[in-house]
């Protein structure tokens, strides 16, 4: 049995329910994006904002473009690299090197063999 409570369902404070009420909605434009797959994902962008050069397609995660007959190419995964492969791309060996020694020149301070 309802309760009576005209209300009902309702936040305090919340906005008014009738579009009409909320005010002009800002001027927006329609953009399709195709993906490789030929999903066609329309985008609502602000009218005056430039489209992105690609979207990811909802659908199948790959990247869509602006151009239907040549979507752009399926980004290809990149292999699992180690911590080390990481390391060794920002350090050189003589890097490595220097900062083993310094790291070795203070274990050795603090147990009094220096």
């Amino acid at each position: 049995m309802a309760s009576g409570n005209a209300i009902r369902g309702v936040r305090i404070g919340s906005g008014p329910m009738r579009p009409v009420e909320r005010g002009e909605p800002a001027p927006r434009r329609s953009v399709t994006y195709w993906c490789a797959d030929g999903h066609a994902n329309p985008i609502l962008l602000a009218a005056d904002a430039p489209p992105p050069a690609t979207w990811d397609c909802p659908r199948c995660g790959q990247p869509g473009g602006l151009d239907a007959a040549n979507p752009p190419d399926p980004a290809r995964p990149e292999p699992y690299k180690s911590h080390l492969a990481y390391v060794k791309e920002r350090r050189s060996e003589a890097d490595g090197a220097a900062i083993l020694a310094e790291a070795l020149a203070a274990l050795r301070r603090r147990r009094g063999e220096d």
